[in-house]
């Protein structure tokens, strides 16, 4: 349920509102509830903010901003219990109307989510199984199947908790925002050419490694660091390091060595900001494992970036013991 939008429509065909349903529950911004309840935007200003001055919703979970079209900043949108909140003060039974259809909606989100949950983790049951049972399985390198089944086993948890939430309700807090290295592109260019020396001196590259197709990695490396209204976007350690890996892999900024240059700037910009090693002195993610997370990326479905994203998030924040 991301991003989902349906429109309601009262008996009477009198109004139609297109309505946000984003993480388990319904938002609406200020236009439409005074569309929905046909009050004065200085009437329903005031029961906004008596709701949170009264502390009778917390303000942080019951207002988000999201775009809408035809406006170029973020819109304030409010929640269900916001929505009713307000229905009861102005006395509406065009809330009670609305809480109605609204959760009807939110019940039917719910258990198709709970459906393609579970077909999700009896898949993931089954690709255990396959690999347990066929770790010397053709055409797959024993450490790349070791290392697969390593991620997969350890981290169990994190492809639950993401399949739970259906890759949209995660929690990333607790994340590093101790950024001491912001990632440059002649810093990264320069770590690129000497990987390229060490890999061609061993015979294990050709001239095209890491050579550029356009300017897509600068692009990349521009979209890491983007801002609004003076907050980053990727404000962590870990989401700037996630991004980083998933983009040059999946956007193929080169013209060979996409994989390896990936998970090498990932190892790289972790070490830079000295978040590589855990507490014990080891790495957070080893080599084998770190083959597989790249090879876990390229064969993803675009569609589930940010069940990637998060995977490999969850995977750094899990490895700091």
């Amino acid at each position: 349920m991301n991003n989902k939008i349906e429109i309601y429509t009262n008996k009477e065909n009198e109004t139609e509102i297109s309505v946000q349903f984003k993480n388990e529950n319904a938002w609406l911004n200020q236009a439409q509830i005074i569309k929905l309840f046909n009050r004065d935007q200085s009437v329903i200003s005031r029961h906004i903010s008596n709701i949170f001055k009264e502390n009778e919703l917390d303000k942080k979970s019951n207002m988000q901003k999201m775009h809408i079209a035809n406006s170029d900043k973020p819109v304030d949108f409010y929640s269900l219990d916001v929505i009713i909140s307000i229905g009861y003060r102005v006395k509406s039974k065009e809330g009670t109307k609305f809480r109605i259809w609204a959760n009807k909606r939110l019940k039917e989100y719910l258990i198709k989510g709970c459906s393609i949950n579970q077909k999700r983790l009896d898949e993931l049951q089954q690709t255990i199984k396959l690999i347990n049972n066929n770790i010397n399985i053709k055409n797959i390198e024993l450490d790349e199947a070791k290392g697969a089944l390593e991620i997969i086993k350890n981290y169990n948890e994190s492809f639950i908790l993401l399949n739970h939430f259906d890759s949209s309700s995660l929690a990333e807090d607790k994340l590093n925002e101790e950024i001491i290295y912001q990632i440059n592109y002649d810093d990264a260019l320069k770590a690129i050419t000497e990987l390229k020396k060490n890999l061609i001196a061993k015979k294990e590259a050709s001239d095209l490694f890491g050579k550029q197709k356009d300017n897509s990695f600068k692009g990349i490396l521009k979209n890491i660091l983007q801002s609004f209204a003076g907050q980053m976007l990727y404000p962590s350690i870990e989401q700037q390091a996630s991004h980083l890996l998933y983009f040059i892999i999946k956007n193929h900024p080169f013209t060979d060595g996409n994989k390896r240059i990936g998970a090498f700037m990932f190892i790289w910009f972790l070490e830079k900001n000295k978040h590589l090693l855990k507490k014990s002195g080891e790495l957070k993610i080893n080599d084998n494992g770190l083959v597989t997370l790249a090879l876990l990326v390229a064969m993803s479905d675009p569609k589930d970036k940010d069940l990637m994203i998060k995977l490999i998030i969850n995977l750094i924040k899990n490895s700091y013991e």
